[in-house]
């Protein structure tokens, strides 16, 4: 910022401080403005972000809203499985050398996503035993 002041007039420091001080008022402003209320993107508003608020690419997710990284650990051995959040996955569907590892039966029921195999106790839905297996249909 330039200053002009005409010859022979001195700027003392408490001048000088007063102007920096108004500047400083006048350009942290917009810094202050809430979000959504200016120009560009809505940072505050989240409302009508792709389905429920969330990412585009996170909302046609197995359970919405949810990055894969979080979703592949919450159900552990124990932990109940809720109906319709993966898909049922058949015995003749899993690769033989992944059944043999890890000793599936064909009576097992199987569900797959997010890069886990899960055994289920049908009656229950809890997990029984997580494999971690990229597998094809």
């Amino acid at each position: 910022m330039i200053v002009q002041v005409p010859i022979g007039k001195v700027i003392t420091l408490k001048q000088l401080l007063m102007l920096v001080g108004a500047a400083a008022l006048v350009f942290a402003g917009p810094a202050l403005a809430k979000p959504g209320h200016g120009h560009g993107n809505p940072h505050g508003n989240v409302q009508g972000y792709g389905i429920g608020g969330c990412p585009p690419g996170l909302a046609k997710k197995a359970m919405p809203c949810l990055p894969p990284g979080q979703a592949k650990k919450i159900y552990g051995v124990g932990e109940r499985l809720p109906m319709g959040v993966f898909n049922p996955y058949g015995y003749n569907h899993i690769p033989v050398d992944i059944r043999t590892r890890y000793a599936l039966t064909s009576q097992g029921t199987y569900y797959y996503g997010d890069g886990y195999l899960y055994r289920v106790d049908p009656r229950t839905m809890l997990v029984q035993q997580a494999i971690a297996a990229l597998l094809y249909r």
